[in-house]
């Protein structure tokens, strides 16, 4: 489980990021509370995704070594960075939490991962970001594939009162307590109206499919609500959205990887050495590492 003291990228599973997430009590102003989630995009971009951990920000905690005519993947915490990547824009440079750089091109992925603990019914301010940020990025980089993970505390009907969230938050150092405006799963165990309309609102940013499409829309987007009930802490909560739904979280990485090969390895085979995927060697040491038991991906691997 990652600790909220340690910066730099470590190898964590999705379970453990939202769990850190959900249970996080610190200011979630110092990002400390989805810089786990950071790391899980960027790790597995390189273990299921093929990337090169050194093209990836912030750097995973891995090294490649080529053995014969292959290349073996390596746990190596000591080489995990911290930070984000300023990205030129169309309209201003922007911070981007996880971005794949290649040399000569620039940026060719970049996931946005956001976060909410509670103040459902003002979500819709932060599609304004959401649209903003995107045409921002695609204006500058028309071929970047862009995608946005937004994850939700699930705080339930029947927790109304209880603490959460930020403690001493406040000047007098109250501890915050759970009201109405924080609840996502109602009494009946369905996600709230707010909740329901921000999913509808996203699903009108995602799906964008080729270069000259509009600007404004996400490669793929992500609505993940996480459990904070005992015993199953930090797991997503299957029911929503519904499983026809394109916001699934099963489908994101999916969905980044087919248009990244779309437009930097089919609809540029001059540019294939450079930009196809890696696959790495089945024997490699990190897939006999502990922490492969707890993933839920699988690796890139040579036949």
């Amino acid at each position: 489980m990652a600790t909220s003291g340690v910066s730099s990228c470590e190898w964590v599973s999705l379970r453990s990021a939202l769990a850190h997430f959900v249970t996080f009590r610190g200011s979630t102003q110092s990002q400390r509370h989805i810089k786990p989630l950071h790391w899980y995009v960027a790790c597995r971009l390189v273990v299921e995704g093929g990337f090169d951990p050194d093209d990836i920000v912030p750097r995973p905690p891995f090294r490649v070594e080529r053995k014969g005519g292959r290349l073996a993947l390596v746990h190596d915490p000591s080489r995990g960075g911290a930070g984000e990547r300023t990205v030129y824009g169309g309209l201003k440079t922007k911070n981007v939490d996880v971005v794949v750089t290649k040399e000569g091109i620039g940026p060719v992925l970049a996931v946005s991962c956001k976060g909410a603990i509670g103040a459902f019914r003002n979500l819709t301010n932060r599609m304004e970001e959401a649209v903003g940020d995107c045409t921002n990025l695609h204006i500058a980089y028309p071929p970047l594939v862009c995608g946005y993970l937004f994850v939700m505390r699930a705080n339930r009907a029947e927790e109304l009162g209880r603490s959460f969230g930020e403690t001493g938050a406040d000047q007098d150092g109250a501890v915050r307590e759970l009201v109405e405006n924080d609840v996502a799963i109602d009494g009946e165990g369905q996600p709230v109206e707010a909740v329901r309309r921000f999913h509808s609102a996203l699903r009108e940013l995602a799906d964008r499919r080729g270069i000259r499409n509009d600007v404004s829309r996400y490669e793929a987007i992500a609505l993940a609500l996480a459990s904070t009930r005992t015993g199953h802490t930090g797991t997503i909560i299957d029911e929503f959205p519904a499983s026809d739904s394109p916001l699934r979280f099963e489908q994101f990485f999916g969905s980044l990887y087919r248009q990244y090969d779309e437009r930097f390895v089919y609809a540029a085979p001059d540019l294939k050495r450079l930009t196809a995927r890696r696959e790495w060697d089945p024997a490699s040491t990190a897939f006999s590492a502990p922490m492969m038991g707890d993933l839920d991906y699988d690796s890139r691997v040579s036949s």
